[in-house]
Order: C-alpha cells, then sequence, then structure tokens
C-alpha cells in the first residue's frame, strides 16, 4: 500500500544516523487533532532523551496546522491529508517550501452508540446517510430512531479524507452537527443513542461502537494491506528540508525503533 509522501518519510530515517545537532531549542508542532496523540507521545520520549529540548504541541485541525505552517508560526504541521495545490502556492508566495514526512498510516472508522444494534454499513449507505437521504436507524436494520448524524468541521484532514472517499464530493447535509476534533466526536456520540460520527482509529474506546464498512473491520491489518476503504497516511511537515532539532526530532519519529513504537501506543498504524 503506497501513499504520497511515504518516501520522504523513509530516506529520512537515513538521515538519522549522519545528522548532528545543530542546537538546542524550542519546536512547535500544531495541526491535526488526529496526529495530536501520536505527537503527544512521541514528543514525551523525544525531551526525556533530550531534556535541552521543549517541544510545544496544540491541535485545531490540519488546516489550521498548515496555516500556521505558511505564515511561520509553527516548526511542523501536522496533518492527516496531504497538503493541496493552494496551500503549496500560497506558502511558495511566502519564501516557504512545504516538506512532508509520512509517519504513520491510520483509518477513519464510523461509529454508533454502544446500544444500537447496527454492525455494519456499506460505503453507499454512509454516503447516503451523510447525505441525509437515510434518516432512521431501521433503514438499516436497526432501532426505530432518527438518526443524528456528526460529522467534522471543515478545516479538518479527517473530513477532506472522508469528503473524497465517502462522500466522493458529495456535501454533507447542513443538518449533520459539527464538532472540532475525534475526542469531541467520541463523546458526542457516546452520550447520543441515536448518533454516528466518524473518528481515527487511535481513538476507538469503549465509550462507542465501531461498525465494520463493506464487511470489512478497520484495523491495523485491514490499514496496512489496504482492504479496509477508508485508510489514509498521516503527515508532519516542516517548512524546507529541516535542520537541527526539528531534523533530529523528525528523524526519531520515522525510526522504526524509536518513535515508531509510540504510534503503536498511540493506537495508530506504524509505517514498519
Amino acid at each position: 500500500m503506497k501513499f504520497k509522501g511515504f518516501s520522504v518519510g523513509t530516506f529520512a530515517v537515513a538521515l538519522c544516523f549522519t545528522a548532528s545537532l545543530a542546537y538546542a531549542g524550542n519546536i512547535v508542532i500544531k495541526g491535526s487533532t488526529t496526529v495530536l496523540p501520536i505527537a503527544q507521545k512521541v514528543a514525551e520520549a523525544y525531551m526525556k532523551q533530550h531534556p535541552d529540548v521543549k517541544i510545544s504541541i496544540s491541535g485545531g485541525g490540519s488546516g489550521n496546522g498548515i496555516k500556521a505552517l505558511i505564515d511561520g508560526s509553527t516548526d511542523i504541521a501536522d496533518s492527516s491529508r496531504f497538503i493541496k495545490s493552494k496551500e503549496v502556492k500560497l506558502a511558495v508566495e511566502k519564501g516557504r517550501y512545504p516538506v512532508p514526512f509520512a509517519v504513520a498510516y491510520d483509518c477513519i472508522v464510523p461509529v454508533v452508540h454502544s446500544s444500537n444494534s447496527v454492525t455494519d454499513i456499506t460505503m453507499a449507505q454512509l454516503r447516503d446517510l451523510y447525505m441525509g437521504k437515510i434518516k432512521n436507524w431501521k433503514e438499516l436494520d436497526g432501532p426505530d430512531r432518527k438518526i443524528v448524524v456528526i460529522s467534522r468541521d471543515t478545516s479538518s484532514g479527517t473530513y477532506e479524507v472522508w469528503s473524497k472517499k465517502v462522500m466522493k464530493k458529495e456535501r454533507v447535509f447542513p443538518g449533520a452537527l459539527l464538532q472540532a476534533s475525534n475526542g469531541a466526536i467520541v463523546q458526542a456520540v457516546a452520550n447520543n443513542k441515536n448518533a454516528i460520527g466518524y473518528i481515527g482509529l487511535g481513538y476507538m474506546n469503549d465509550n462507542v461502537k465501531p461498525l465494520m464498512v463493506d464487511r470489512i473491520k478497520g484495523s491495523l491489518e485491514t490499514t496496512l494491506n489496504g482492504t479496509y476503504p477508508i485508510s489514509r497516511p498521516l503527515y508532519m511537515f516542516t517548512s524546507g528540508w529541516p535542520k537541527g532539532d526539528t531534523l533530529k526530532f523528525i528523524n526519531f519519529v520515522v525510526h522504526p525503533q524509536k518513535g515508531q513504537k509510540y504510534v503503536r501506543d498511540a493506537g495508530f498504524v506504524p509505517l514498519y
């Protein structure tokens, strides 16, 4: 299974054996709430090994992370989608040249309330549901209850991938409730027995129930072998080829025996 940006991230592994620390200081990371748990776990481990380096991390969505990279207010932009052509154009106009590093794989899983009897849904049904065409759970062999549709806001990389792979560019209907993060969707679905939402694999917990898609369960195995239909790579972007502490940190993230074990600990799929 090949994704854009993977070769760049892989190349960074080789550099970790030759690059030297240019200076010590602070690293700022902003962006995707999906990538946030990975960044937090890896940063915590990295700072323990490099106590002279301080890393600050915040979410806000992939779009906001890339905006921060373009504006020069972050060293690393976390993103759960690839950068758009118009974003590259804006960056280049400001003298910045975004470089992608694939740091993990993920799949987006539809989730419902734990009491919901529905276990499987098709891609076509998901699209119709988020377009507002399917309105009651009984249409999906579930309980006779009106469906509450929950989606991500448009600054989210998860929303962008959902729009491309599930919606096929059709618009989510205006009656959908919007949430700003994966965690907010988990909480909203867990508290509403009529709700459906979608989250990154690393946010799955016992408070919500995952649905299979086209009879395939979203998992590490089905993400890596490409059988799960809503899979994606997760990225960290830098402005130009990273240097100093930022380079050392990126190399740590993509290293098979270093940062990648924390990707698995965060509930996501390692590169290797």
